[in-house]
């Protein structure tokens, strides 16, 4: 019997969704993992995830798989910096690429207030409100990479842009590291043959919580939902006193005429 499914068999210490998603995982993802860490070094690990994280973005692909390889190979220091550097890449490319289709963009926009009132709030105020929008966004279930795409037509400036990105991915590259790390133990311990000890299994358990607890503390869904709802309000509202505005000074110029 393979030791991980004994080992959750045995201890009800993880939840049901997750005993189901490790049990695919021992089956399916560990032996891609025996497979990476004997055909690849560690350098050209490196070079492989951080590539990947700079140019799946580019191409609309996830990069979460590749945050995983960086918490197996490189664990939490050394792998968060090299994440938040591939994802810097990654998402600075597709700004600048979508400066030269800024019209095309702005149009799409145009067609689509109610879809683009939420992108829309980067572009308003100082150089702080963008990198909060830009933040908020990042932490929503708003489509990031989609998004890379976007920002610069809603004219947010590329450093608060930038640092929103890093700040707003933080707790989503975390747990991304956690799970790889825990791929990792789970494929170390169905190769020995051999089920966790328990200061392994207290130690993935304060991973976890320190993950979750990190996530919880940078950014409450519900709360982040409710603070992008009320500044799309208000965004709509200063959309509707423009046009009115424009459509009085338009009269004004009629009559004055």
């Amino acid at each position: 019997m393979d030791p991980v499914v004994e080992l959750l068999s045995g201890k009800d210490v993880i939840g049901s969704q997750d005993k189901a998603i490790i049990a695919v995982e021992s089956h399916e993802i560990i032996p891609m993992i025996k497979w990476e860490q004997r055909a690849f070094s560690t350098a050209i690990l490196g070079v492989i995830v951080f590539a990947s994280l700079a140019i799946f973005p580019v191409f609309l692909i996830p990069s979460t798989p590749s945050m995983w390889v960086a918490g197996m190979t490189f664990g939490y220091g050394s792998g968060f910096l090299m994440i938040i550097g591939g994802v810097s890449i990654g998402s600075s490319i597709p700004y600048f690429i979508g400066s030269l289709f800024y019209h095309r963009i702005h149009v799409w926009l145009e067609r689509h207030p109610k879809r683009a009132s939420i992108i829309r709030l980067a572009g308003e105020g100082n150089w702080f409100s963008q990198f909060r929008a830009v933040s908020l966004i990042r932490i929503s279930p708003f489509p990031y990479v989609i998004y890379n795409y976007c920002a610069v037509a809603t004219d947010v400036k590329y450093a608060p842009y930038l640092l929103g990105t890093v700040v707003g991915m933080a707790p989503e590259i975390f747990v991304a590291l956690y799970t790889g790390i825990l791929i990792k133990t789970l494929a170390d311990a169905s190769q020995d043959r051999k089920s966790l000890s328990v200061s392994q299994i207290v130690m993935n358990v304060a991973r976890f919580c320190i993950s979750v607890s990190a996530t919880v503390a940078v950014a409450d869904c519900d709360e982040c939902g409710q603070v992008l709802h009320q500044c799309e309000r208000d965004c709509s509202s200063d959309v509707v006193r423009k046009r009115r505005l424009k459509e009085l000074q338009m009269r004004e110029e009629l009559l004055l005429q």
